[in-house]
């Protein structure tokens, strides 16, 4: 079977790329649901999106993976649009949420932009939360986000695994960026994976996929990579952010997008843990260099540009 064929009924999956996260729109009897809402300059296509799934129908739940901007940046478009739809995150950033820490929420230490949003309720490890008419398992998945859960639905055995596990690796491991062992925590979270035997894995970014055990022993292969080599992690983690803020603005003069990433407080911690001897402007030259070389960024003179 074809990967949307098991799905379960009335789930629908938008796949949407790097810059904005996968979008599930959960329909049934009982409500409607959305799982994560993307980056917030996507927020129209985000509206465009569940609107076009739901019509006349109101939206009820609104559920994050976890907080990071690319996932939950469309909360607060779709609270204006559905001003009754209920939110729910995982509970580790919860108080600030309710206080609107942007530097405690990760937004403004990656150079990255959230609108404040509400919310109404934690998604707490162990327990269900009912999207549609589907009673979804909740499960930490610590790694990539400290926070991070994965929802799984046992009669379908569908997992939304957000970015605990993609077809080809996992997301960047924040964590580790800031001196903290994260790595063991990955490992953790992919054996869990494991254990719950998917048959269709909805990742965070790009498309299902039902060979799970390939995509875990491609991931376990990363990670003992990068455990046996940090700095090529680092290197990761920099070029990822970078290309984040190229498929952002797209064009950006050269000056403004150096600028950016000096004064972005990531770029200055990896480089001065992992490359202390190397100038912060120089370092982003070699990197930007480097996606230039691959093929993920541009090379238009003055300009740093999305391919």
């Amino acid at each position: 079977m074809r990967p949307p064929e098991l799905l379960p009924q009335g789930v629908a999956v938008h796949e949407r790329g790097w810059l904005s996260a996968n979008l599930i729109v959960l329909q049934g009897a009982q409500g409607t649901a959305v799982v994560d809402t993307g980056y917030v300059t996507h927020s129209d296509q985000t509206l465009a999106l569940v609107r076009g799934a739901l019509g006349d129908r109101p939206l009820d739940v609104i559920v994050n993976t976890h907080l990071h901007s690319d996932h939950c940046g469309g909360n607060a478009a779709l609270q204006a649009a559905y001003p009754k739809a209920r939110t729910f995150i995982p509970p580790g950033l919860a108080a600030h949420v309710r206080d609107w820490d942007p530097v405690a929420l990760s937004y403004e230490p990656t150079g990255q932009k959230c609108p404040p949003f509400r919310i109404d309720g934690t998604l707490l490890p162990g327990s269900e939360v009912r999207l549609g008419d589907l009673a979804w398992q909740v499960h930490a998945a610590p790694g990539h986000d400290p926070h991070s859960v994965v929802l799984f639905e046992p009669h379908s055995r569908a997992l939304l695994s957000a970015d605990a596990l993609w077809e080809n690796g996992f997301g960047v491991v924040f964590p580790e960026l800031e001196g903290e062992q994260a790595f063991n925590e990955v490992a953790a979270t992919l054996d869990l994976i494991a254990s719950l035997q998917p048959a269709l894995v909805v990742p965070g970014h790009g498309s299902m996929f039902t060979d799970v055990a390939g995509a875990l022993s491609r991931a376990r292969s990363r990670l003992e990579a990068y455990r046996s080599q940090p700095t090529r992690h680092a290197i990761h983690a920099a070029k990822v952010l970078l290309k984040f803020k190229l498929l952002e603005v797209q064009r950006l003069p050269w000056d403004e997008f150096v600028a950016w990433a000096v004064a972005t407080p990531y770029f200055r911690l990896v480089r001065e843990r992992w490359f202390p001897g190397q100038s912060l402007p120089g370092w982003v030259q070699q990197l930007y260099a480097e996606l230039a070389e691959s093929g993920a960024a541009g090379r238009e003179p003055g300009f740093a540009t999305n391919r």
